[in-house]
């Protein structure tokens, strides 16, 4: 994980029991006499001078402080304590007699001893008590394997300062697992069922974190599912063509629903994390009130056409909710219409929440922000690679730079199936294409960026000169279908390849095979190594598709793969989206935008 700056000094105060701090050299093995390095001083150099103040910085315990402030107990040197080498020679009063006799310490000098005694083993009891409670948030996190279906997605490229994107995928489960999940979830009929996730967010925090985007996909979306193998029952679920997606939880867990998503955006997916009713309602009482707002007077309810609700009752209005309330309006389906309403609700509520915890200084607040990561270790289900206090700590640090302005929140864009138009939906081969490209890309779905802060296109490494074009062998490939299930467009690598030709690259040839692909890449052979890379950059540099798009792969020459990214003309950079260029299906919404929700009229009372 990209190093978010919380780094933990050791010796900042604990202000809160639930402040451990989250440095964990704090917590390895110390040799005996108290320093971290085996030396006998409090600060760890070795050479046992004590402070004059008598303070020091226990490690998730506070601060010790005001155990010696009398100068008269302190003398005109610096005292002995145990463990000191070379005896008391750094005061005036401090020097031994010639010979073996010690001279016999004085009252004030025992006091002193016993005083700096007594400090270290608060110290020790300190550190000892920061591990115990490091320990004991450890066994509170529950995880799971990272992936267990089917994907060959791979980790995107660092940019110029050698960072990455980070890639979250959040879940919310159905699961009656429990009697608290039963009296929340309601449907206690479906008790003991496969858990299916009835939320489902892809959130995407830019490689320079200054932007952020959540893409919600409806949970009755039918697409692809990959083979999964259940971790814990070694069970294996066969790949189905299409099925509804929140299903892929009960077929290996959270990491098949992860393999199922990264096939279908093509994004690489850094980290998972599940949360159930009952973690909802913890997270909602740890964050507090989140204000939010409906059109008219609502009530989730069973009606005589529809069973279930969520019970979210309140007035017209703007209104604060937290706990349950909170999780019944993040719930509400029926009374906004569909699932695709349900999802605009809940971006209203994370971003009224982010503007709270940021008017708060939360991420400036270390025993704040801790508290709240101890309640998101007990409510979620992480993979297993973040299942640490402190990685989850630094995870939420991520966001500590991204403004509210610059926060999206989004819904896929979706069409009606063919096969069951009024329950189900599939994405939108165009609109949900153009959001995945912005992904892939790193592109920020709002267009309220600077040149300071809007990624840089990946440098090219210095390496051999580019063979002349004419000596260069290209394959111009059809992948506009954009996978298995798509439509290609016609003539789409002839008229690029003949883009190429008029360039220089007259050995440039269409493949008469497609290969479906969601994003434009120019791959080259792995044993042609960096004359390889050349070469293929040079190819690149003459459709204007990015250096970030190059990448070496097996095969025996230099291949152009046109994605459904690029279904026209033959310059890549007049097509690539820029900055802002959300589609507007895809309902966006703002950090900073405050807006009501309309309620479905069987659903309003007065």
């Amino acid at each position: 994980m990209r190093d978010s700056g919380v780094r933990g000094g050791g010796a900042r105060d604990a202000s809160e029991p639930g402040d451990p701090g989250w440095d964990e050299s704090l917590y390895q093995d110390r040799e005996p006499g108290g320093g971290p390095h085996g030396g006998q001083g409090w600060d760890g150099s070795g050479d046992g001078a004590a402070s004059r103040t008598g303070s020091h910085a226990s490690p998730g315990a506070g601060t010790v402080t005001g155990a010696v402030t009398d100068p008269s107990l302190v003398g005109t040197g610096t005292p002995t304590v145990p463990g000191q080498r070379g005896g008391g020679a750094r005061g005036s009063g401090g020097h031994r007699r010639a010979g073996s006799r010690r001279q016999p310490r004085s009252r004030k000098s025992r006091i002193f001893r016993w005083v700096a005694g007594s400090l270290s083993l608060l110290i020790l009891a300190g550190a000892g008590a920061g591990y115990a409670y490091y320990e004991y948030l450890a066994g509170k996190i529950r995880t799971g394997d990272l992936n267990s279906g089917k994907s060959d997605v791979a980790p995107p490229k660092a940019n110029a300062n050698g960072d990455t994107p980070l890639n979250v995928l959040v879940l919310g489960s159905d699961a009656r697992n429990s009697e608290a999940n039963k009296d929340l979830g309601g449907a206690r009929d479906t008790a003991g069922e496969p858990p299916r996730a009835d939320v489902i967010m892809l959130m995407h925090i830019s490689a320079d974190r200054s932007n952020m985007s959540v893409v919600s996909i409806p949970r009755d979306t039918r697409m692809p599912i990959p083979e999964c193998t259940d971790s814990e029952t070694g069970k294996v679920y066969k790949a189905t063509e299409r099925d509804i997606i929140n299903e892929s939880l009960g077929r290996g867990g959270a990491g098949c629903t992860r393999a199922a998503i990264q096939n279908l955006t093509g994004v690489y997916i850094d980290h998972w994390m599940t949360v159930d009713f009952a973690g909802v309602v913890k997270m909602a009482d740890a964050v507090g009130d989140v204000e939010v707002c409906v059109n008219q007077n609502i009530w989730d309810r069973s009606t005589p056409a529809q069973k279930g609700g969520s019970g979210l009752k309140m007035k017209a209005g703007t209104w604060p909710v937290k706990g349950e309330q909170a999780l019944q309006w993040l719930r509400t389906r029926h009374a906004f219409g569909d699932d695709a309403g349900r999802a605009k609700a809940q971006h209203m509520y994370l971003n009224s929440m982010m503007r709270r915890l940021q008017s708060q200084s939360l991420f400036t607040n270390p025993s704040r922000l801790n508290n709240l990561a101890t309640k998101a270790m007990e409510a979620f289900r992480v993979s297993k690679e973040i299942g640490t206090p402190k990685k989850l700590y630094d995870l939420g640090m991520e966001l500590k730079s991204v403004p509210a302005n610059r926060i999206t929140m989004m819904t896929m864009p979706h069409l009606a199936d063919p096969q069951n138009p009024d329950a189900h939906y599939i994405p939108s081969p165009a609109d949900a294409g153009k959001v995945w490209t912005l992904l892939r890309n790193d592109v920020a779905m709002d267009s309220n960026g600077t040149a300071a802060n809007t990624p840089k296109p990946t440098p090219t490494k210095a390496g051999p000169p580019a063979a002349a074009p004419a000596s260069i062998a290209v394959s111009v490939v059809n992948g506009t279908a954009g996978d298995k299930n798509g439509q290609a467009v016609g003539n789409r690598a002839s008229a690029v390849s003949k883009a190429l030709t008029t360039a220089g690259f007259t050995r440039s040839k269409a493949s008469q095979s497609a290969k479906p692909s969601k994003g434009t890449l120019v791959n080259y052979p792995t044993s042609a190594g960096e004359q390889g890379r050349a070469d293929a950059l040079s190819v690149a540099a003459a459709l204007k598709i990015p250096a970030s798009s190059v990448k070496a792969a097996d095969g025996s020459g230099i291949t152009v793969v046109i994605g459904a990214d690029w279904t026209t003309g033959t310059d890549y950079g007049k097509t690539a989206p820029s900055a802002g260029s959300v589609p507007t299906t895809a309902d966006a919404l703002n950090g900073t935008e405050k807006k009501c929700m309309d309620v479905y009229k069987p659903y309003q009372w007065k």
